[in-house]
């Protein structure tokens, strides 16, 4: 859900994830593909200010 989120922050936000795992590789990839609750977003910056 990380990459999402940081997805969410801003459109033009270059996100290089690295992984030799392939399994990992595919969650990341799939993060790109998931929306978001309205909600979710402001939950999680709560959390990282904190």
């Amino acid at each position: 859900m990380g990459l999402v989120w940081l997805l969410t922050r801003s459109s033009n936000l270059l996100l290089i994830p690295g992984t030799s795992n392939p399994f990992h590789l595919s969650e990341n990839l799939a993060a790109a593909t998931l929306e978001l609750s309205a909600d979710v977003p402001a939950q999680l910056d709560m959390i990282a200010i904190a």
